[in-house]
């Protein structure tokens, strides 16, 4: 309950930052229009995130005789976490990582990397996969969908507010500098914002997966690979999707740890780590 009224607070702040950032470069018309954007972006998200985040990723739907390994692990994983059954999509790229979207149980979908079938063993896989149904269980997927589209609409706006310096009237040196640091500090806040949502969400799914596959060093042991193999292998993917993913894609580490999109993989061992002493799960 604490985590998700959190992530409602940190959510309200975001579109609070969007439609400050519409009336600092446009005014009421801006106010206005962001405003009923950030409405049409929320429904939007909730109808339409697992097709979005799917196009964005280049992840395609694959039927059980196209990925029979695949299906039997997101078989696996969803009994033990007495839910329904996700889609199931496959991406065709070395970069090892999976990711979950979707607006709840029975709307989801869950996909993985082929780098990421090549380089994990079936417990492994399991525990990922056991994280995605723990992101799934948790809601972090629409919350997960809703942040990705108002970041964007804030990088958008912002962009779109370079030109209505030179195009939008005359202004006073005070509300030329107010929007000058509107459109410098609105994406930041945005990246700040969306960064404390995704690290939360992700030490939630991990403690969540831990506990349906009863498996936390089998999941330790899976972002350990990751992490490694992400650094060397990064994906081409839009930074904007770039939080939905198990491990960050990106392969870099953002230069201070408040505009990360994953918690630090080793603060998510050591955390998996508790958790095996703790229930004695040491597998």
């Amino acid at each position: 309950m604490i985590n998700n009224l959190k992530a409602v607070f940190l959510l309200i702040l975001l579109s609070g930052v969007f439609l400050a950032l519409g009336f600092f470069t446009f005014g009421q018309v801006g106010l206005i229009v962001a405003l009923v954007l950030a409405l049409a972006m929320n429904v939007g998200s909730y109808w339409s995130s697992d097709k979005l985040a799917l196009r964005m990723t280049g992840a395609k739907e694959v039927t059980p005789e196209q990925e029979p390994r695949l299906h039997k692990i997101v078989d696996e994983a969803a009994a033990m976490a007495g839910m329904p059954k996700p889609k199931v999509a496959i991406m065709q790229n070395d970069s090892p990582n999976a990711f979950a979207t979707g607006r709840n149980e029975k709307h989801a979908t869950v996909a993985a990397t082929t780098g990421i079938m090549r380089i994990l063993d079936d417990r492994e896989l399991l525990a990922v996969f056991g994280h995605e149904m723990g992101h799934i269980k948790n809601k972090d997927i629409l919350v997960n969908a809703i942040v990705a589209s108002v970041a964007t609409a804030i990088m958008f706006l912002a962009f779109a507010g370079r030109f209505a310096i030179f195009f939008g009237g005359r202004r006073g040196m005070g509300g030329l500098i107010m929007m000058l640091a509107m459109l410098i500090l609105a994406p930041m806040a945005a990246a700040v914002i969306r960064g404390a949502i995704s690290r939360q969400r992700e030490f939630g799914a991990d403690a969540t997966g831990a506990a349906i596959t009863h498996a936390p060093m089998s999941l330790a042991s899976a972002l350990q690979k990751l992490q490694d193999y992400s650094k060397v292998r990064p994906m081409e993917v839009n930074p904007a999707v770039s939080h939905l993913f198990i491990v960050n894609p990106l392969g870099k580490i953002d230069f201070a740890s408040f505009f990360a999109s994953h918690p630090p993989t080793e603060k998510r061992i050591a955390r998996l780590n508790e958790i095996a002493r703790r229930t004695g799960n040491l597998s």
